[in-house]
Parts: structure tokens; C-alpha cells; sequence
């Protein structure tokens, strides 16, 4: 019999997964816990929690490891957590608090009791995911245990015909997207997850990603599947081209979604042995809602809702989903009304069925000539180009529109920025074209300033840095948006 799950230190079967849960909801009864926070890497430890906290009817809220100390203070009084449970190496990030070893054969882990006031929570809410938005302050959306199983359920379903045996987590457990679609759809399916630190498949914060580490660890744990963001998608192409190689054999899918992926890059992925396929989703939606497949594949394209979501086009263009949703904020039980839910996101759907996001809504601009255009088109088609990492489009207001861009090495040239702004235009009508472009002064990360914890550009903060050298007015600009 297949393990249920494999960590960095040892195969788990189910038996013993269900054993140290039971014991884990034992522990969480006998605190009295009510809202249960872990701090905890990838691993068994936390497959064990998140089950332990269903099964004692407590409200879990996991940790990203990239929030920094005054992201997790907020989180932890805004949730109302009352127990906090760490991986022992990590609980020295809140020296002040009263730690005891706790007992566990997950690992070595610090549990601490916090004297939290109680939060207004929807009913039935089994879990808080925060998700840093584009000012920083992270905003707790509230899911109940029918939304995710729903959604895991759909993805069973959708997912069958590929027979996955051998799910690897490359993204963190603590990020809603691995946490249903790569821990709890793959063990409803009967697969084996494989969940190693994240150092070890490559991963570090929230940007830092080394491909050759991912490509080892998918070759040591012959892994069927995995779920990737964007970026890694174009590092591990990148590395693979540079070094001559192809992916593994074992791999049959390769899901990518958090941003919007472009056609070239899938293509290019799919050349060197990836079988990246591109999906779409929102934590307000309990994850994933869209998805592309073998033989339901329109590449460039979201993907087709999945069995448990519906999906239509408002008036506007904004695109919204239906199905299992969230039932509300921390703090704002009542902000979702009715079957509906607004995403902020301006898509069509083809007349196949296909789901295609062109832009965040609050993210348009209005060019001097009258023309809308969501920045993320021309910033796709620039991330498609091997010598960008990273792009930001400005223009609002403006007659033309500028680019700010990260290059993929320290060793790209400027000219080889201007050859990919050039390969860029070429693909977009004259008025989404970006005519002015200026290399980054950094990444756009949360140490410089430029970016969220979870890796969202600060389109303010970067036109205020960049404004001289595009030649533009940041006030007016800013104060235009």
C-alpha cells in the first residue's frame, strides 16, 4: 500500500496520519483552543494540525513564513487566536511569549497561549487565509469545511483521468492554493503527498526560488504532479534550456496559476517536457475555480470552470464566480451578499467555455488618447520574454504607455531589454505598446519596498521611484489613479 504522505524525514500511512491527529484534537480540546494558529514549513506536522483543528471543531489560521513580525501580529489579534503553535526554531520570532515544548510526532514543535479577545467570525468559518493585498495589511477571508471540500472534490473529479499517485508541494501549505489543491484533493484522490521542507524544493520567502533544487527534488520523489506560480514556471524553463536538459519523465501535470501565465510561456514549458497548464481561482472562491487540462486545453486561457464553479461576465467586464465561496471577512461577517461573488478582474469567456482574465479592474488605465488597457496584458507579453523577470506598466493619464523591468540575471544587458520590449510590441495592438521603458532600481520584493510579502507589485510605490526616469509626474499620475 502507497504512503499517504512522505516528509522530509519519513513515510506516513493513513493509520498513522488519522493516530496523530486524533491526539493533536485531543490537545486542542484540552487547551480549550478556539482559534489555533500554526507557524509550521511544509511537512506532516502541518497536514496533521489543519486535520486536528477540523476534527476538534476549532477555526485554524495558517502562517505564511514570508509574513514579517507586524503582518503576523496583526493576523494573530485580528483572528482572535488563543493558541499558537510553531516549529520550535521558529517560535524564537516572539521571544516574549510563554512557550512550552509540545510533545509531538510530527516533529519538534513550541505551542504558546495568547490572551486574544474574541473575533466577530461568520458562522461556520473552519479557516482563515490571509492574503496580503497591494497596501500590505493582510485581510483575513473566512472559509467554511463545505467551501474547501467542494472545491477539493472538484478537482478529484476533474483531475481523475490523469491517475496522479505522487503529489509534491513545491508551494507552502500556509498559501490556500497547496493547501486544497495539493494536500487535500490529492489524499481524497488516494495519492501519496510528498511534502518536504520548502528549501528543498527550491523555495525561500516569498520570491526566492532556486529551479535546480525544485528539479531534484522532483526527480528524487519521481512526482506526478505539482502546483507552480508563474515565475518558477519561467525560471525552471529557463534553467532547463541553459543547461540542456528536459523535465523529469514522471511528471503528467504541472498546474500554474497566482498570476497570469501567457501562451509562449506554456509553450516554451511544454517544448522542454513541462506539462504546464494554466488555471485561475481566489481564496474569496475557496481557491481554484478554473483550470486547463489535457484534452480541455486552450493555452493562454484560464481554463474552464471546474465542476464545482460557475463563472459569468458582469456588464462591466468584470468577471464573477459562483459555487462554493467564502462566508465573509475577519471583522465583516456581512460583506458577502448573495450566490455571486465579484472577483475585481476583467475576463470573457470564449464560445468554448474557455475563461480569459485580461486585468485587475481597479488596475485600468485610461491613456491620454481615451484607450483602457489593463496593465497586465503588456506585462504578460514582456514576461514572456526570456530576458524579463519582472514588469510593471505605468501610463494612466499618459499619451503612451512605460514599462519598469527586473531582468531575469544580473547579466542582461540593456540591450537586451530593448530587444524584448521590441518582441513584446510586436504582439500588441499600438495603443497597449509600451514606448518608454526604464530598468528596475531593484526586484520588486517586500525588502525593497516595491512589492507585498506574497510578491505583489506596489504600482505607487514603483511610479514614485521610476517616475524621473520614465519622464514622468508621480504626483499627478498617482493622484490620476
Amino acid at each position: 500500500m502507497r504512503p499517504a504522505l512522505v516528509d522530509g524525514a519519513r513515510a506516513w500511512s493513513a493509520a498513522e496520519l488519522a493516530a496523530a491527529t486524533e491526539a493533536a484534537a485531543g490537545w486542542l480540546r484540552a487547551q480549550g483552543t478556539q482559534v489555533l494558529a500554526t507557524l509550521l514549513d511544509n511537512g506532516a506536522a502541518f497536514a496533521v494540525f489543519d486535520d486536528a483543528a477540523r476534527a476538534a471543531g476549532v477555526v485554524h489560521v495558517p502562517l505564511p513564513l514570508f509574513f514579517d513580525a507586524t503582518m503576523l501580529g496583526h493576523v494573530l489579534a485580528s483572528a482572535g487566536v488563543d493558541t499558537l503553535v510553531a516549529a520550535a526554531p521558529l517560535a524564537a520570532r516572539w521571544p516574549g511569549l510563554h512557550w512550552q515544548p509540545l510533545a509531538s510526532v510530527a516533529g519538534t514543535l513550541a505551542a504558546a497561549r495568547l490572551p486574544a479577545l474574541r473575533p466577530t467570525l461568520p458562522a461556520g468559518t473552519a479557516k482563515i487565509t490571509y492574503t496580503s493585498g497591494s497596501t500590505g495589511t493582510p485581510k483575513g477571508v473566512c472559509l467554511t469545511a463545505a467551501a474547501m471540500d467542494a472545491v477539493a472534490d472538484g478537482l478529484v473529479q476533474a483531475l481523475a483521468p490523469l491517475a496522479i499517485e505522487r503529489h509534491l508541494a513545491a508551494l507552502p501549505y500556509a498559501v490556500l492554493l497547496e493547501n486544497v489543491a495539493g494536500l487535500m484533493a490529492p489524499r481524497r484522490q488516494g495519492s501519496t503527498v510528498i511534502c518536504p521542507p520548502l528549501a528543498e524544493v527550491g523555495l525561500a520567502g516569498s520570491s526566492s526560488f532556486d529551479p535546480a533544487r525544485l528539479h531534484a527534488a522532483v526527480e528524487r520523489h519521481e512526482a506526478q504532479s505539482l502546483i507552480l506560480l508563474p515565475q518558477m514556471l519561467r525560471a525552471w524553463c529557463g534553467w532547463l534550456a541553459a543547461t540542456g536538459r528536459r523535465a523529469p519523465a514522471s511528471l503528467r501535470f504541472v498546474a500554474v496559476g497566482g498570476a497570469a501565465v501567457g501562451a509562449p510561456v506554456l509553450q516554451a514549458a511544454r517544448a522542454l517536457g513541462l506539462p504546464a497548464y494554466e488555471g485561475y481561482g481566489l481564496s474569496e472562491g475557496a481557491s481554484v475555480q478554473t483550470l486547463n487540462l489535457p484534452g480541455a486545453d486552450n493555452a493562454g486561457s484560464a481554463g474552464r470552470p471546474l465542476p464545482h464553479a460557475r463563472v459569468r461576465v458582469a456588464a462591466d467586464g468584470e468577471l464573477e464566480v459562483g459555487g462554493p465561496l467564502f462566508a465573509g471577512y475577519v471583522g465583516d461577517a456581512a460583506a458577502r451578499h448573495g450566490d455571486w461573488w465579484p472577483t475585481g478582474d476583467l475576463g470573457r469567456i470564449d464560445d468554448a467555455g474557455f475563461v480569459h482574465v485580461v486585468g485587475r479592474k481597479k488596475n485600468l488605465l485610461i491613456t491620454g488618447y481615451g484607450r483602457n488597457v489593463s496593465p497586465e496584458w503588456p506585462e504578460t507579453a514582456l514576461r514572456c520574454q526570456p530576458a524579463v523577470a519582472q514588469a510593471v506598466v505605468l501610463g494612466d493619464g499618459q499619451p503612451a504607455l512605460s514599462a519598469v523591468l527586473w531582468p531575469s540575471s544580473p547579466a542582461v544587458g540593456d540591450h537586451q531589454l530593448d530587444a524584448a520590449v521590441a518582441a513584446a510590441n510586436a504582439t500588441l495592438p499600438d495603443y497597449a505598446r509600451v514606448a518608454r521603458w526604464t530598468r528596475a532600481a531593484d526586484a520588486f520584493d517586500a525588502a525593497s519596498g516595491l512589492a507585498t510579502a506574497n510578491g505583489r507589485p506596489r504600482r505607487d510605490a514603483i511610479l514614485a521611484r521610476h517616475a524621473d526616469a520614465l519622464g514622468l509626474d508621480a504626483a499627478s499620475a498617482i493622484s490620476s489613479c
